[in-house]
């Protein structure tokens, strides 16, 4: 399999080899502003998740966001709200596959364009082997990191183990207090835990009104992750840290392949040398509008899949960071959330009554970096559960 010609000939190359002739024409001018449409596409999902993260912590914006809702409603069919409430349910709510399946639809998608184009192209470029099979090492780590994350217990708390898990942690009596009985399962809530549900309004005095997704309490819950369709608590959330760093290695790996592959081959046509001309019959020297434009109408599929697998390294990328901070930390992302709550609650577009004091949430789980990833790498209560058990 050749790379195809990169401006106008049908024909794989002007030589016999990637090595050969490879002398493109003069580019015609793409009608398809591509790199507009690709950075409108970008700005678009990167000011969505801004929106939600900000609208999540702050209440004039979710007002502003029911209000939003109200009017919208008025206008579509209450039929249709309630197809797209029940599906929205069904997908954020409850347990299901479809977050797995689309998981694993899109990492196939990857990879095969991957194994398809790049590096079939790559080989005759005479890249080097363990260069183009870094990604497979990546994919069968991940999956199997995957693998454990969604079918590891995460950590629920039941009658026989509920003693064991009031040991652990110690109370902190603003976020963890003593003697708090779990609503929904009927008990004693340890250190830490929580029910699982999805974060939803809260109220002027802070109480949450969540929906129950598991529908059980979780030891040292960090969230519910909705692609591995499991709660992440204290016995997975190992598994699922190595799952996010090599989901967040391989797209970038793949990104700097493709991304390498299509600047050597931009480099051995002299592509950049070139010159094009536009709709108006006027000559230009290349830029790198244009040879983006011209790549994407050459390479569609590469190009493609490249922007997808740049966009979700940046932002898995930002995401493992934060992962990261917590487990360096030791915190969760529920204890994040619920701390960062109380400094909100000082934000002034936030009206409190007078008689709101937000009470100050400290860390005292946290023992240095050796000890808060020893913990979460190496959990030791797991064994003594399992003897005890015996």
């Amino acid at each position: 399999m050749s790379p195809p010609i990169l401006l106008h000939s049908t024909s794989p190359y002007q030589g016999s080899s990637p090595q050969g002739n490879l002398r493109p024409g003069p580019p015609r001018s793409c009608r398809m502003d591509f790199l507009v449409l690709f950075l409108f596409y970008l700005a678009s999902v990167l000011m969505g998740l801004v929106l939600i993260c900000v609208c999540s912590k702050t209440h004039s914006l979710k007002g502003l966001a029911r209000g939003g809702a109200q009017i919208f409603s008025c206008i579509i069919p209450e039929c249709l709200q309630r197809a797209v409430h029940g599906l929205l349910h069904y997908l954020f709510h409850t347990r299901n596959h479809t977050f797995i399946v689309l998981h694993l639809v899109l990492q196939g998608m990857v990879y095969t364009e991957y194994t398809w184009e790049v590096f079939g192209y790559c080989q005759e470029l005479e890249f080097s082997l363990y260069y183009l099979l870094l990604p497979y090492l990546l994919l069968v780590v991940n999956l199997f990191s995957f693998t454990l994350t969604c079918v590891t217990n995460p950590g629920i708390i039941t009658k026989a183990n509920e003693l064991l898990f009031l040991h652990v942690y110690e109370f902190d009596e603003v976020m963890f207090p003593k003697n708090v009985r779990c609503s929904t399962c009927d008990l004693r809530k340890p250190a830490r835990s929580k029910h699982c549900s999805e974060f939803g309004s809260r109220d002027a005095s802070g109480t949450s009104n969540s929906t129950c997704v598991c529908n059980w309490c979780v030891h040292r819950f960090d969230h519910h992750c909705v692609w591995v369709n499991n709660c992440i608590g204290a016995w997975n959330i190992r598994y699922f840290l190595i799952y996010l760093l090599t989901l967040t290695a391989s797209a970038a790996t793949v990104a700097i392949v493709s991304t390498t592959f299509l600047v050597h081959l931009v480099v051995m046509s002299d592509l950049y040398q070139e010159t094009y001309i536009d709709d108006l019959g006027h000559l230009h020297v290349m830029d790198m509008v244009f040879l983006i434009q011209y790549l994407f109408l050459t390479f569609p599929r590469i190009v493609f899949m490249l922007g997808f697998v740049v966009v979700l390294s940046f932002l898995l990328g930002g995401y493992l960071c934060f992962a990261l901070y917590l487990a360096a930390t030791n915190q969760t992302t529920n204890e994040w959330y619920r701390g960062d709550w109380a400094w909100c609650q000082r934000c002034p577009l936030v009206a409190w009554p007078p008689s709101a004091e937000p009470q100050v949430h400290q860390n005292i789980h946290s023992h240095g970096l050796r000890s808060n990833l020893q913990e979460i790498f190496l959990p030791a209560f797991p064994c003594h559960e399992r003897k005890k058990q015996e």
